[in-house]
């Protein structure tokens, strides 16, 4: 169970995961060496699962993102896993989320240009093994991209 002081320290964190733990551990009002073992802690128990850069992917030359929606002939937990497989070893897709519906999976994928994605599209993503079918849409803009999950304050949900 999470206390207010590793809520604290998950929030700061996660706004700014380059500052110093000098720095958290005023932030939060500890000393460093306890604000080091709380932090190492979440990192043990899989709270924490990593820090990253986030990266503008338009300046890296990756101007389309596309959702695509696959459809698989088989739900099966074997044909479930090796689509599942498949696809993280696809760079250009950055999520795969497995649905509840008429759509088995959701791919966020990033292409630099529309002839690159169709490329990608039908080269890796329809001919793979037990997909039925992919309905794809294009961004026009995101108006909102926050990595991450809230944190709430203790008590609150």
């Amino acid at each position: 169970m999470l206390d207010p002081i590793d809520r604290q320290i998950l929030r700061e964190l996660q706004h700014d995961g380059r500052m110093t733990n000098v720095e958290l551990a005023a932030r939060v009002g500890l000393t460093a060496p306890p604000c080091l073992r709380r932090v190492r802690g979440l990192e043990e128990d899989g709270t924490i699962r990593g820090y990253h850069a986030e990266l503008d992917a338009v300046k890296l030359g990756y101007g389309i993102t596309v959702f695509a929606m696959v459809s698989l002939k088989s739900q099966a937990e074997a044909d479930l896993r090796a689509f599942e497989t498949h696809v993280a070893s696809l760079d250009a897709v950055r999520e795969c989320h497995m649905l509840n519906g008429e759509i088995d999976f959701m791919l966020k994928i990033v292409a630099h240009d529309l002839q690159e994605f169709q490329a990608f599209l039908t080269t890796h993503i329809t001919p793979a093994p037990n997909v039925a079918g992919v309905k794809t849409s294009l961004t026009i803009r995101t108006s909102k991209s926050k990595p991450g999950v809230p944190v709430p304050e203790e008590g609150d949900r």
